[in-house]
């Protein structure tokens, strides 16, 4: 039999059993747990994920113990060697986890202590499992940060080459889903842009506030073994330790604030995806997807369904959920820790998947779309769009105040509303009926493309504006270096 197999059946036979968890607890509980008390309290179904993080902090802290003299160098490498079998064990699948033994750090303390012996029960020298589970945590949302960081730089960049592919097509901007006024398909990719480096902020702001290890505040008060936190901390990446032992295990607004970017992020996500889901409805026809990020009917053969937009839409839901899921668990718990706090990790690890797939989807939804320009073309003049270029024109050219502007553009909307043309088409003389002292100069104003082009003042949506951002935002990404 393989040797990992082989020594992996202990833990596997104490499922379900009580010795090995009356084995962990100690002296204190003679009789073995309720079947439903040792369902209802274990978490290694859920923070096994953990792991990784476990292991690199026990890597951490024996380090720390040894070279302040707490533990033998002999221990420490005994300790090593064992984690380092764990590791394997875990990656090839031969790892057993057990209920009994409740959670990741004690599946993994119990299998250290068959692999290396009496060594194993010096680790948890100097800390808790309060410390040990706020460490593996931060460490793990601090990766998931770093990662949907990562993505919403390549979202942003699909963003970004569909805005310099289309600087110039014009399409409509919308207030209240109606034509409002023209703008330019690239303009709005930029919008997305900006709001997503705002996304991107966060996460990265969010990172660098948790980024301080709460390993060595113990259970609740500190130790009083001579350790250095400093190196445990500057081992794991951190920027240095917390600096209060009991807000060190009790705090959870790292994960909170993780799933606050995330929610927004998500509902930004989402805005988009409720864009593409109207733009590739026939009535619009603005882009299209090809079948890659599309699904047919099972009974309607002409059906074109953009069903990864929807599901990115329906999944910011999800995201938002969980945000309000621990903020209604952490908001009547004193400190320090309560095991109510169990139920945070299952809450985050389910935003943090759900965020970096709908990023994922995004990403190349955009990089697949197609824009229909003579569609937005067409629909960008509709809808009486340059009505605010003609009252621009009245205040500039004629003087007269805006509201004045303002009533008198209404009357010449209401003209051609009723002889069923565009503003453009208006003869003159319709024009100066209204107001006498227009002039055929008007008629510069009034079509799509100068109103585009007109449209110059910092953030607006003339085409030199949308490459002059385009640039822009091509060094702020180039910077990122991802």
């Amino acid at each position: 039999m393989d040797e990992n197999k082989a020594t992996a059946t202990p833990v596997r036979e104490a499922q379900g059993g009580a010795s090995s968890s009356n084995m962990m607890w100690g002296g204190r509980f003679s009789t073995s747990p309720d079947a439903v008390m040792e369902a209802i309290n274990a978490s290694i179904d859920v923070d096994r994920r953990l792991a990784a993080q476990d292991i690199a902090g026990s890597r951490a802290h024996s380090d720390m113990l040894a070279a302040c003299g707490i533990i033998t160098a002999a221990d420490r490498d005994a300790i090593h060697a064992g984690l380092a079998q764990v590791e394997r064990e875990i990656a090839d699948g031969t790892f057993a986890y057990s209920t009994a033994l409740e959670d990741i750090h004690m599946n993994i303390e119990a299998r250290l202590k068959e692999i290396v012996g009496a060594p194993a029960g010096r680790l948890h020298t100097a800390r808790s499992r309060n410390d040990q589970v706020a460490v593996d945590f931060r460490l793990f949302v601090r990766e998931a940060c770093d990662r949907t960081a990562a993505q919403i730089l390549k979202l942003q960049r699909a963003l970004l080459a569909q805005a310099e592919a289309h600087a110039d097509t014009v399409m409509p901007g919308f207030t209240h889903l109606q034509s409002a006024q023209p703008v330019t398909f690239g303009h709005h990719m930029l919008a997305y842009v900006n709001m997503l480096d705002r996304d991107r902020a966060r996460f990265i702001d969010a990172r660098a506030r948790m980024n301080r290890c709460p390993l060595g505040a113990a259970a609740l008060a500190g130790t009083s073994f001579p350790i250095d936190r400093h190196m445990t901390a500057k081992a794991l990446g951190f920027d240095g330790p917390t600096r209060n032992s009991l807000d060190s295990v009790s705090a959870r607004d790292f994960a909170l604030e993780f799933l606050s970017a995330a929610a927004i992020c998500a509902v930004n996500l989402s805005r988009l995806a409720e864009e593409i889901v109207i733009w590739m409805t026939p009535q619009f026809g603005f882009v299209k997807l090809s079948d890659r990020w599309t699904t047919g009917s099972s009974i309607m053969p002409q059906k074109k369904n953009p069903d990864a937009a929807e599901l990115v839409r329906g999944k910011s839901g999800r995201v938002i959920g969980q945000l309000n899921t621990l903020l209604v668990l952490m908001k009547g718990l004193p400190l320090t820790y309560s095991k109510d706090m169990q139920e945070d990790k299952e809450a985050l690890f389910d935003a943090a998947d759900t965020i970096e797939l709908c990023l994922e989807a995004t990403a190349g939804m955009v990089a697949d779309m197609t824009p229909v320009a003579e569609k937005m073309a067409a629909a960008a003049g509709a809808g009486f769009a340059t009505a605010t270029d003609l009252a621009d024109w009245l205040v500039r050219v004629l003087g007269l105040p805006f509201r004045d502007a303002h009533h008198v553009t209404g009357r010449i909307v209401a003209l051609a509303e009723a002889k069923g043309c565009d503003l453009a088409a208006l003869a003159l003389a319709d024009l100066q009926g209204v107001e006498p002292r227009i002039t055929a100069d008007i008629f510069e104003v009034l079509t799509v493309e100068s109103s585009v082009a007109s449209r110059t003042s910092f953030g607006g949506t003339a085409p030199q504006n949308v490459r002059a951002e385009i640039a822009h935002w091509r060094d702020v990404l180039a910077r990122e270096g991802v």
